[in-house]
């Protein structure tokens, strides 16, 4: 009989993974907290081994129905003058800014449309118990009848509490002390096709991007020593917002002013997920529940998706789900090492503290558009999203699903 596998989590990892196994002609379920597919989000991109993923599913093309036309980024001072700009193209195409940019929230609506019909979706709930047995995993839901899974894969992101329910011991989070609220607001004159990036002394930056729905996405980052802003409800984090940014100057004062009646603003901490292994028994973690990179490594999307592909592959490869599992971790392990290489000190270059500090970053910035330095900069910019020899797997149903 085929596997019945339990996915919790509906974001980007699990949805992939659901999509796999129902290819390697196993059964899906996905079970989600949230009430209904979360489609807010900012932009995230495909690059690497996790386009040639996408490539595999027979997405690519309605991924790139869904782009944001995002041409580039640009670096403006508090009256809107660009100081550097790098374009989609530029940086080897796999810088700043790709060619296959889209919302978070279209990515995931795109791969739970695609596996709907073969998966069972439940919304609004959520494992609150995990017991394995000689041949099973029996599991307790919030909110519905209790269930024995084959397997079950935890795909519920950096703060997952499931993951906790099983991993507590050996997940480490790593902390940039780098705090991001991301929410959408109208679109202005001033929004273009670019994304403008601008820094504000005191280790502050806003950044506004354009999207393809007629809004705008907005993120404030900052560095910031006070631990725990993060568990602050949404009304005082946006006091909290108002507060340090308000002598931020340019169009902060837009930005605040729109911020309370985004609906789907959300607010973290930036970090990383470390854990020494990634499965115990007939249970496994993968995408950010499992190794969490952080925005700052540019490679979440791509592990999410090369994550599942690999784990839904190995486990049609293996009938032990010991072995499967095994072989997961061989693949992933040194392409989740060379993600998350990412500095203590990133989040610092990118937000300086002075005036002084802004001028300089905005001169090299400009500096790196050139030919000569451009090459040079791709060693620092570049995310590794190809390190990774992605394995070919048979599929069992028609490439695609239904």
């Amino acid at each position: 009989m085929p596997r019945d596998i339990l996915i919790s989590g509906a974001s980007i990892a699990g949805p992939a993974l659901a999509y796999w196994l129902n290819q390697h002609g196993m059964n899906s379920t996905v079970v989600e907290r949230a009430p209904e597919l979360r489609t807010g989000g900012q932009t995230v991109d495909l690059r690497g081994a996790g386009r040639t993923v996408i490539e595999r599913m027979g997405l690519e093309q309605a991924a790139r129905d869904r782009v944001t036309h995002e041409e580039g980024v640009r670096f403006v001072d508090d009256r809107d003058r660009v100081r550097a700009s790098f374009g989609a193209a530029d940086l080897d195409g796999d810088g700043f800014v790709t060619e296959l940019e889209l919302l978070r929230g279209e990515l995931a609506d795109l791969l739970h449309q695609r596996t709907r019909d073969e998966t069972h979706y439940v919304f609004g709930d959520e494992i609150t118990g995990l017991t394995e047995t000689g041949d099973g995993v029996d599991v307790t839901f919030r909110n519905g009848a209790d269930r024995r899974f084959d397997l079950v894969v935890l795909a519920d992101g950096l703060r997952s509490r499931t993951r906790d329910l099983v991993f507590a011991d050996i997940a480490r989070t790593r902390s940039f002390g780098l705090y991001v609220a991301y929410f959408t607001i109208p679109r202005a004159e001033s929004d273009g096709r670019w994304a403008r990036w601008y820094n504000a002394p005191g280790r502050r930056v806003v950044l506004l991007r354009p999207d393809n729905l007629g809004t705008t996405r907005a993120s404030l980052s900052f560095l910031h020593p006070r631990a725990g802003l993060d568990r602050l409800q949404a009304p005082a984090q946006q006091d909290f917002l108002r507060r340090h940014y308000a002598t931020a100057g340019w169009e902060t004062t837009r930005v605040l002013d729109n911020m309370g009646d985004s609906p789907d603003f959300y607010f973290e901490s930036v970090g990383q997920m470390h854990l020494t292994r990634w499965s115990r028994g007939r249970i496994a973690v993968v995408g950010d529940a499992a190794y969490c990179a952080s925005p700052l490594s540019g490679m979440g999307t791509s592990l999410a998706l090369v994550g599942a592909y690999v784990l839904a592959g190995e486990l049609s490869r293996h009938p032990d789900h010991r072995d499967a599992f095994h072989a997961y971790e061989t693949t992933m392990r040194p392409y989740v090492t060379q993600a998350q290489k990412v500095s203590w000190i990133a989040p610092r270059l990118a937000a300086p503290k002075t005036r002084t500090g802004i001028r300089l970053l905005n001169t090299v910035a400009g500096l790196a558009t050139r030919p000569r330095v451009s090459r040079l900069a791709t060693r620092f910019t570049n995310p590794p999203s190809d390190a990774i020899d992605l394995p070919t797997y048979h599929v069992a149903t028609q490439q695609g699903g239904k």
